[in-house]
């Protein structure tokens, strides 16, 4: 229905003439109810304002705003639109207005209520607002300031973040993750000593034992991370001949002693040929390929050798040995040590003998092992050394020689003693030399006397 609005001085002027009337009761559809009530007098055609209610004046029909746009809207635009933000009034789509631009309190300047994640920091509230849903950067999603403890890993900054200030379950206060060598026992670890030395008792935060791959200083020779016993490191100790072990690669057979003379000679098995003598099985063995020595190749022996003193022996008789030494009773001869016994008669076993020159056998003789042969006796009167049926005397500054096993001897400075003399050879020796005389079996007094010669040889 079209609604007219009638100007102000016409409805003066209707009002004039319905005052005038003289019937006021012949016509009451054209004049306004009454009440009671006393009108506001504002002219806006809005019946139902009654009792106190003011009159707004804007021909609106909307009691109380007089702006006359009809909208209910005080600005009186008349589009409709909330309040503008910041003037104090709480309008449209706005969830507060404090009506000041701050954006630290609990409206922010955009008429919003402060809250955590609007990159607005809430002052006494709020630690931190950095906007973002990123709980392990430096302000987590409930906009307090990362630290060490509040159970969130912040990245870049924190190893781990377990929420409490245990040391010893993985994660310290400090939030770095629990490692071996950082002085605390946890996880696994049975030590922890706080040093990366794996050299002590307690290696890779274990306590150190054979096997661990860790060499225990002053306690194992070697570890090789194993229980092994035919490589180079057998119970942390490294692989030798004679441990019992045979090593791979290296030893033929390990028997667990220093032996020669049984199949297992120097950890190797015993061969002809080797240089060891296998005690029941060869006669010989001077470790070379020469057929026609002292030792046949097949380790049968073709050197002469006899237990005790021999006499009258003729020097065909004496297979496989070699002279290395010659000389007079009546002449003296230097350098005893590193001469005639370190470069001439340097065979594993040695032969003394005399007779008198131009005699076609030797007047007596004996043999022995080097050893035997040159065992330091020392300067005493009746000091012997017994083997192979000798009784043997060395010293390079009192007397050199033998008699037979058993019998005593007499040395002053040359053996004198008369018990079967014709078994019995001495030489004076002094200064480290061979110096002249002394007997030749029962002969004796030979100082200064050419007629008789004395000789050494060897044999291997």
């Amino acid at each position: 229905m079209a609604r007219f609005v009638i100007p102000l001085s016409l409805l003066s002027s209707l009002v004039l003439v319905t005052g005038c009337t003289d019937d006021a009761s012949t016509d009451s559809a054209s004049t306004f109810p009454t009440t009671s009530t006393t009108g506001d007098g504002d002219g806006d055609g809005d019946t139902n304002e009654t009792g106190s209610a003011e009159g707004d004046g804007d021909g609106d029909g909307d009691p109380g705003d007089g702006d006359g746009d009809g909208d209910g809207d005080p600005t009186g635009d008349g589009d409709g639109d909330p309040g503008t933000c910041g003037d104090g009034v709480v309008g449209g789509d706005e969830e507060c207005d404090d009506g000041n631009p701050d954006d630290t309190d609990a409206c922010t300047s955009a008429c919003l209520n402060a809250a955590c994640g609007d990159g607005l920091v809430y002052g006494g509230v709020e630690e931190c607002d950095d906007g973002n849903p990123t709980d392990g950067d430096a302000c987590t999603n409930a906009c307090t300031t990362a630290v060490c403890g509040d159970g969130i890993l912040q990245e870049g900054v924190e190893m781990c973040d377990d929420g409490n200030d245990v040391e010893d379950d993985g994660c310290n206060s400090m939030c770095m993750a629990g490692s071996c060598g950082d002085g605390m026992i946890q996880g696994n670890e049975v030590c922890d000593d706080g040093n990366d030395d794996n050299s002590d008792d307690c290696a890779g935060c274990q306590m150190a034992s054979c096997g661990d791959g860790y060499v225990w200083a002053d306690n194992e020779e070697c570890d090789d991370a194993n229980m092994e016993d035919t490589d180079a490191c057998i119970s942390c100790v490294a692989a030798t001949c004679g441990d019992g072990y045979i090593q791979d690669m290296v030893e033929e057979c390990d028997d667990a002693n220093m032996d020669e003379t049984d199949d297992c000679a120097t950890c190797s098995i015993a061969v002809c040929g080797d240089g060891f003598v296998q005690a029941g099985v060869e006669e010989c063995d001077d470790g070379n390929n020469v057929d026609d020595d002292a030792c046949a190749n097949d380790c049968t022996s073709t050197l002469y050798w006899a237990m005790g003193v021999q006499t009258d022996v003729p020097p065909e008789t004496l297979t496989g040995w070699t002279e290395c030494w010659s000389g007079l009773y009546g002449t003296g001869y230097p350098n005893l040590t590193n001469n005639i016994l370190g470069q001439s008669c340097t065979g594993d076993k040695l032969l003394e003998t005399c007779r008198q020159v131009g005699a076609p056998n030797f007047a007596v003789l004996a043999m022995g092992d080097r050893a035997d042969v040159l065992f330091d006796v020392g300067n005493g009167n009746a000091a012997k050394h017994e083997a192979n049926g000798v009784a043997w005397y060395y010293s390079n500054s009192y007397s050199m020689g033998f008699a037979q096993g058993g019998d005593p001897v007499s040395r002053s400075s040359c053996d004198t003693q008369n018990t079967n003399p014709q078994f019995r050879l001495c030489w004076h020796t002094g200064g480290d030399q061979i110096n002249v005389g002394w007997r030749c079996g029962a002969q004796t007094g030979l100082n200064g006397n050419n007629g008789w010669e004395r000789k050494i040889y060897q044999a291997n």
